[in-house]
């Protein structure tokens, strides 16, 4: 139960102010459904975290190639142009999203937003650390959703008296910006 308690505490904390409430808010902003971007965000952090878990637990340096910060800056910049795209909420018309549904698109996009991030490098280091996967893996979920389920259930109470235009604009701007540095700290890394 240590690592379950350790796991859970060390995500929680780590994901105070990170871009996954972002993205968990713009989430709600844009779908405006918080059971399904619970779910998926659950269904991501798992499958996110179960990975991250058994490659700590087998090798927990094997993510340190090159490809990795090619694979997160590019992701973090393609999330970054996906929430630029208009919305149509307040329109007649179908949001061109609900095709993939609020729950599909929080699957895929927590799952990439993940992918390098300090929780699942967290979660890598705490399955190396501690030997039982399974307490490792459903203490960093439950971290992650004791992070992210408020700004979920938050955002959907206010979503409708903040300006959505200017955040998801800034927040564009965060996620590109990041994925920007990121490729630089690569490519500075490489030069050396």
């Amino acid at each position: 139960m240590e690592a379950f308690f350790f796991s859970t505490f060390s995500v929680a904390l780590a994901e105070i102010g990170d871009k996954t409430q972002l993205l968990a808010f713009l989430l709600i902003s844009r779908f405006r459904k918080p059971w399904p971007i619970i779910w998926g965000i659950l269904v991501a952090t798992l499958a996110n975290h179960v990975i991250a878990g058994w490659l700590g637990a087998v090798a927990a340096d094997w993510l340190q190639g090159d490809w990795l910060n090619g694979l997160v800056g590019g992701s973090f910049i393609a999330v970054g142009l996906w929430i630029l795209m208009p919305d149509k909420l307040d329109d007649d018309t179908k949001n061109p999203y609900e095709k993939y549904g609020a729950f599909l698109a929080t699957v895929v996009l927590f799952f990439i937003a993940e992918i390098g991030d300090k929780t699942q490098v967290a979660t890598i280091i705490l399955g190396a650390q501690f030997d039982a996967l399974f307490w490792v893996v459903m203490g960093t979920t439950v971290g992650m959703l004791l992070a992210n389920v408020p700004v979920v259930a938050i955002g959907h109470l206010a979503v409708d008296r903040l300006p959505l235009k200017w955040i998801r604009i800034g927040a564009s701007g965060v996620f590109v910006l990041l994925g920007i540095w990121v490729l630089l700290s690569d490519q500075a890394i490489m030069s050396h």
